[in-house]
């Protein structure tokens, strides 16, 4: 009868090339009761905007289906339902430029729907716009905002709420019937599954665990691929979730097994020790460094120590730490506190160039999100340079300051 829609998208214009990042349809009968739910995230393709408001993340949302995965699934919960949602204008607009990009055009718009902001005027005239405004109004509870399940249940019971006040038959029941009749496009349906949010308590398993356990070999693995990789990712102290599929896929691909991986990381860490021990100080920065990269590397505290052990007596050369020099080119993407413009500015300042997009020549980007699926990380994913959050950019600033004034 009813299918309360929800989106979380990119950006607010889909004239400016936003998508949709998150659908929910909650489905209602006559009389308001719910008859089901389905809510999944959308792989956008693209840099995920204001990811402080609607809370997604890249390491989510590029393991999602893309919409055009999930267009005949959309199409089979809206077809013979009036669509409702709270400011349908938007939520129209959005649904209608997703299927016109496939080629389709779907009976959804303001005219042929129903908005529970717009009703409000009706029900609870002296409401404010909000869904929650709207909600408070009509008695109901407060409920989580910028999540698509849990505002397209809002809007559900808000419009169950307007369906009680209305009485039978409802002032709209002849958009009701015709969305029973009107077409819709045939568009082919596929069963995949819907791909929802990780709970806050849920992490990303580490990169080990999905590494596939094979008998160790009796030779020495051809692991330099591997480390280079491993050099890229750790230079920001961390190993995101795009990062952590290229170790594994590499490491697959050059026949490693997990025995064999493990004693890469050990003599990674070692390298890293002696280069700590160069000046024969060990600071607690540089302990605090060591123990964070071997937690992401899978050993412990006791895998320092040893290294730390090794190195004191390494007669090896340590290689030259990845750094940035003035000259450098460096590259930006994503919404930042603060704004683009000042971390921009601070790069200029300090004697890098600024780019506003990623060449050979990028020798960092520094990214909102690491696992950003913008066409600037694209290129760099291409090219092989490395990706990182604006805090280890800024640890990274320090340093080149710091050994120019040496």
């Amino acid at each position: 009868m009813y299918a309360v829609v929800d989106l979380e998208t990119t950006g607010t214009r889909t004239s400016w090339h936003d998508r949709v990042v998150e659908i929910a349809v909650v489905r209602l009968a006559e009389s308001g009761r719910t008859i089901d739910e389905w809510c999944t995230l959308v792989n956008p393709d693209r840099d995920l905007g204001p990811q402080e408001i609607h809370g997604i993340t890249a390491a989510e949302a590029r393991r999602a289906p893309r919409f055009a995965d999930l267009a005949g699934q959309v199409v089979e919960r809206l077809a013979g339902h009036t669509v409702v949602a709270h400011n349908l204008v938007f939520d129209a607009g959005f649904l209608t430029a997703e299927f016109a990009k496939l080629g389709y055009q779907v009976p959804v718009e303001a005219g042929r729907g129903l908005c529970t902001m717009r009703l409000a005027g009706h029900f609870l005239p002296a409401a404010a716009r909000s869904l929650q405004a709207c909600r408070s109004a009509a008695g109901l509870g407060r409920h989580r905002a910028h999540s698509a399940l849990h505002d397209a249940r809002a809007a559900a019971e808000l419009f169950a709420f307007y369906l009680r006040q209305a009485g039978r038959p409802a002032p709209w029941a002849p958009l009701v019937h015709e969305a029973q009749r009107v077409w819709w496009p045939a568009v082919v349906g596929n069963d995949l599954p819907p791909v929802t949010r990780r709970r806050a308590e849920d992490r990303e398993p580490h990169f080990l665990t999905r590494l596939v356990d094979r008998l160790p070999r009796l030779r020495d693995p051809q692991g330099d691929a591997y480390l280079d990789l491993l050099d890229r990712a750790l230079l920001d102290r961390h190993i995101s979730a795009t990062e952590a599929d290229h170790l594994v896929a590499t490491a697959d691909r050059l026949g490693l097994a997990r025995a064999d991986v493990e004693g890469l990381h050990r003599g990674y860490l070692k390298s890293l020790a002696v280069v700590a021990l160069q000046d024969q100080v060990l600071t607690a920065a540089e302990r605090r460094d060591l123990d964070a990269v071997a937690g992401l590397l899978g050993l412990t505290t006791g895998d320092v120590d040893r290294s730390l052990a090794d190195a004191g007596g390494a007669a090896e050369s340590a290689r030259e730490r990845w750094r940035l020099a003035a000259g450098d080119l460096v590259v930006f993407t994503g919404s930042m506190t603060p704004a683009r413009e000042v971390w921009e500015d601070t790069a200029r300042r300090h004697g890098l160039d600024v780019g506003g997009n990623v060449t050979k020549k990028t020798r960092l980007l520094v990214a909102a999100d690491p696992d950003t699926m913008s066409g600037k990380a694209k290129k760099a994913h291409q090219y092989g340079i490395p990706i990182v959050h604006p805090t280890a950019y800024r640890t990274m600033l320090d340093e080149m300051l710091v050994a120019t004034r040496v």
